[in-house]
């Protein structure tokens, strides 16, 4: 396993980051997430990433009795809120009250005394960005948390939390979480290089696109059953992405044949290729099986040739021809 600093900070993460959305604490039974965790940690992951609203709090619950009988010091563990965890007007978003009250929640859920790395999951526009950066910098000062970091904001939201923190001497965040994926790269344009500039590293979800990018959906041919794309309950994000149009999965085979020359799985071509950029720091991989995590963690160290990456561009920016 390599590492990577989170941007310009002396804090290093595994270049595969092990996730727990969708899976942890819901799809897959307490026993089996548990051991999965153990043998992620025994391959060199230390970046556990999960989130308190995940399966309402059970993902967090599973992670902390993941980590009970790991090496604390060996884990860099992160967690985030702002979605709803209750009815209550002020039971989400980043108001002071809500982050400091979800913390200690994650904390009592997660059996530690620290959070490695706290995470606004989502911009709240209703909190003005002062009070954000003071209960970030307070929670800091108070040894609840070491870092806090950001997931899906702009650019502009970005370099606003930053230039606060240095006006107001408290401490800035160090991290974005992105989709980021072959098949979206929209935070090329303006995130990184804004994020660059700042500081900031990028540990970005779905890097596989849901499955995607492992090459196993085909064409023309239904989701395979155990699926995610099967399942209706947990597939609302892929259909939404538009992932699983035929044009898309017709793309996804020629980018196969790549991996196959290269003697890698299409999985751990597509994880490479986002490896590819030294602003990524970790790529937040989820699972359901260790052969899965087995697979997907052969990819660090993987450095992907510049002919490689052209001929995944031209692939990527050619509309593809269907044929079924």
């Amino acid at each position: 396993m390599h590492y990577r600093k989170l941007g310009k900070w002396a804090l290093k993460v595994s270049e595969i980051g092990f996730g727990s959305w969708l899976t942890l604490g819901g799809s897959v039974e307490e026993k089996s997430s548990i051991d999965m965790i153990h043998h992620a940690v025994s391959k060199g992951i230390n970046f556990l990433d999960t989130a308190n609203v995940y399966a309402h709090g059970q993902a967090e619950v599973c992670v902390g009795k993941a980590i009970q009988s790991l090496k604390r010091d060996d884990i860099v563990l992160a967690t985030k809120v702002f979605f709803p965890m209750g009815d209550g007007p002020n039971d989400k978003g980043l108001s002071r009250k809500h982050v400091f009250e979800q913390c200690h929640a994650s904390l009592k859920r997660l059996q530690t005394d620290y959070i490695d790395l706290y995470q606004c999951h989502r911009f709240d526009p209703e909190v003005p960005m002062e009070e954000l950066v003071r209960t970030m910098d307070d929670l800091c000062r108070a040894g609840k948390i070491l870092y806090w970091g950001v997931s899906e904001w702009s650019a502009q939201q970005i370099e606003s939390a930053v230039n606060t923190a240095i006006s107001l001497n408290a401490a800035p965040p160090v991290s974005n979480q992105p989709f980021y994926n072959m098949l979206n790269r929209e935070i090329e344009g303006h995130v990184i290089p804004t994020a660059h500039n700042l500081g900031l590293g990028q540990v970005v979800f779905s890097p596989l696109a849901q499955g995607v990018l492992t090459g196993k959906y085909k064409p023309g041919q239904p989701p395979p059953p155990g699926t995610r794309a099967a399942d209706p309950r947990s597939n609302a994000f892929m259909m939404n992405r538009r992932v699983m149009s035929d044009e898309i999965l017709v793309q996804v085979e020629r980018l196969s044949a790549i991996a196959g020359d290269l003697g890698i799985s299409m999985a751990q071509l597509a994880l490479a290729w986002c490896l590819r950029l030294p602003d990524i720091s970790s790529v937040i991989i989820g699972a359901t099986k260790t052969s899965q995590l087995d697979d997907n963690i052969k990819a660090s160290g993987i450095k992907l040739p510049q002919d490689i990456c052209d001929r995944i561009d031209q692939i990527l920016k050619e509309p593809a021809s269907v044929s079924i």
